[in-house]
């Protein structure tokens, strides 16, 4: 069952089609590429509107209050939902991050071609993923009742030149 909501959770977040509206979940770049290396053309903050004009690997092609750019994916929240049918699943396996050799991979564990190629859109299924949602507020006394602590973690160091 686990395996099946992250499946569709991350079908649902990737199929976006043309003249379908998200909202930024974070505040991101809009890039002028879809490469977080690109130019960056504005900043949009939690909360925005956008157009989904279309799609490339890990990125979304947006019309924004701002201008058009990129997005990352996993910026957006999808607000219609009108795909019946998958496709493009393929190009979801590999995305490139930037313009260098860098490739960021997003693999689904536990299913094999045939019955990635045969997954549906199941609207109830959705709804049932999205009802799990958690506020920040509850987030925070799940992590206080845990008694879990905040921590701050450095970035690794760069890496030496020609590695």
């Amino acid at each position: 069952m686990k395996l099946q909501i992250v499946l569709i959770m991350l079908l649902t977040s990737a199929f976006a089609q043309a003249g379908e509206n998200g909202t930024t979940i974070k505040s991101d770049r809009l890039r002028a590429a879809p490469f977080s290396d690109a130019a960056t053309l504005a900043t949009l903050p939690a909360g925005s509107r956008v157009e989904i004009l279309k799609r490339d690997g890990g990125w979304f092609q947006v019309k924004t209050i701002k201008g058009s750019g990129w997005l990352r994916m996993l910026s957006l929240r999808m607000t219609k939902k009108t795909s019946n049918e998958l496709s493009g699943l393929a190009s979801l396996a590999t995305g490139r991050a930037g313009t260098g050799k860098i490739v960021s991979t997003t693999g689904i564990r536990g299913l094999n071609e045939e019955q990635l190629k045969a997954a549906k859109y199941d609207e109830k299924q959705v709804t049932l993923v999205e009802s799990y949602t958690s506020s920040r507020a509850e987030a925070q006394k799940f992590a206080n009742l845990a008694k879990l602590k905040s921590k701050q973690v450095d970035y690794l160091p760069a890496p030496a030149s020609g590695d």
